[in-house]
């Protein structure tokens, strides 16, 4: 069965109200702050593998305008990133990257160390780690033909779309717990007067059709600047997501325009920026979760699910005991650490579903949402690919 566009659509909205739904009715997810679209997408992508056992047919979905949904979502996470926050955090964003790569071999160990007391291969290790969690399903798709042309892995596509998937739900997850955990333990609160980054409270100013327009205007001018950005950046051979160079035109408008042109309505720290930051990221999580395949996962049994476990043990200790402390021990610190939580299990979007999910419970924190996307749509990526290359060297 296969839906168009506007299904899709649909169904992704009915996840939404449905993740909402949850999350009124259920007071764990409210309490431990997990994302609606998680929650939603979950149910709907265990639906829909009851269908497949049922009936043995599967639901296939139109997911271009996904895509487009995460360059603007990105976009206007540039378009709140002033450079005078990111000096601020310039600290935290350089001891995070520091520990990020720290733990990207810290990963792939843990990998390893797991298939030495199973049956799965050492390569299979750092596949089911910085691959494909720190990595992502991109990453895991890139790198699969190596594990299978390099190492015999005929199944490494299969393995490393699992770990990249439920890496995707565990972030998810993990996040809300552990920022929770953090400001209720050390009775930590928000000290910012800014507007919410992403998403808005209902005390906010209100949203009006001219201030939709205005930053309709901004984002499509900075998702151009990405685009000519993306083709020179191609041009010198470095490979890169579409989302990475539209985030820096959004940096790059934002810290430019509002010095020349003064009197122009500037939207960053808008409540109509953070609603439609909140609603590409809603959808495109939606899409996400409810198109996973589970049958296909079931064939990879338990040791992938111990060396998940595993990772998820790790990444919960280090964001708690490591991360939060060496970022100062406050609340910004711990939004950060919920954020990492999702992007070292999951995804960058992961990630800003979960520090939002937590802000929108406590208050904001503008540094976390500058500091953690940067971290994750650009220095990981590039770190990551070296520090692969390197272990499959050591592996092989």
């Amino acid at each position: 069965m296969e839906l168009d566009a506007r299904q899709t659509l649909i169904l992704a909205v009915l996840v939404l109200f449905l993740g909402r739904f949850l999350t009124k009715k259920v007071s764990f997810l409210q309490k431990y702050n997990i994302p609606e679209p998680v929650t939603g997408g979950i149910v709907a992508s265990i639906f829909f593998s009851a269908i497949y056992f049922t009936f043995d047919r599967s639901v296939d979905f139109s997911l271009d305008q996904r895509d487009q949904l995460l360059i603007v979502f990105f976009t206007c996470v540039g378009l709140s990133a002033k450079f005078s926050t990111l000096l601020q955090g310039g600290k935290a964003l350089i001891t995070l990257l520091i520990l990020a790569v720290c733990y990207l071999f810290l990963q792939n160990f843990t990998g390893i160390a797991v298939t030495l007391v199973t049956d799965l291969a050492p390569p299979v290790g750092v596949l089911g780690s910085s691959v494909s969690l720190s990595g992502g399903h991109g990453t895991a798709i890139a790198w699969a033909p190596t594990f299978v042309s390099d190492f015999g892995i005929e199944n490494a596509m299969e393995i490393g779309i699992a770990c990249a998937t439920f890496g995707l739900v565990l972030g998810g997850l993990c996040g809300g717990p552990i920022a929770s955990y953090l400001i209720k333990r050390h009775n930590l609160s928000s000290d910012c007067q800014e507007n919410l980054s992403v998403g808005v409270n209902d005390e906010q100013e209100k949203i009006t059709v001219h201030s939709i327009y205005t930053v309709l205007l901004v984002l499509c001018i900075a998702i151009g600047i990405g685009i000519h950005l993306h083709q020179v950046i191609d041009s010198f051979g470095i490979k890169l997501p579409i989302f990475v160079p539209c985030l820096f035109g959004g940096i790059i408008l934002t810290n430019t325009v509002p010095l020349i042109w003064k009197k122009f309505p500037w939207p960053s720290g808008t409540p109509t920026l953070a609603l439609i930051s909140d609603f590409c990221l809603g959808l495109f999580l939606a899409m996400s979760l409810m198109s996973l395949q589970l049958w296909t996962l079931i064939d990879l049994a338990l040791p992938i699910l111990l060396l998940l476990g595993a990772q998820v043990i790790m990444v919960l200790g280090f964001s708690i005991f490591v991360i939060f402390r060496a970022l100062g021990k406050n609340y910004d610190a711990a939004i950060m650490a919920s954020g990492y939580a999702g992007l070292a299990l999951g995804a960058t979007p992961t990630a800003i579903a979960n520090m939002t999910a937590v802000t929108k419970k406590y208050g904001p924190s503008p540094q976390a949402f500058i500091v953690v996307p940067l971290i994750g749509a650009f220095f990981i990526d590039i770190s990551n690919a070296f520090i692969i290359q390197l272990f499959l060297g050591w592996l092989s």
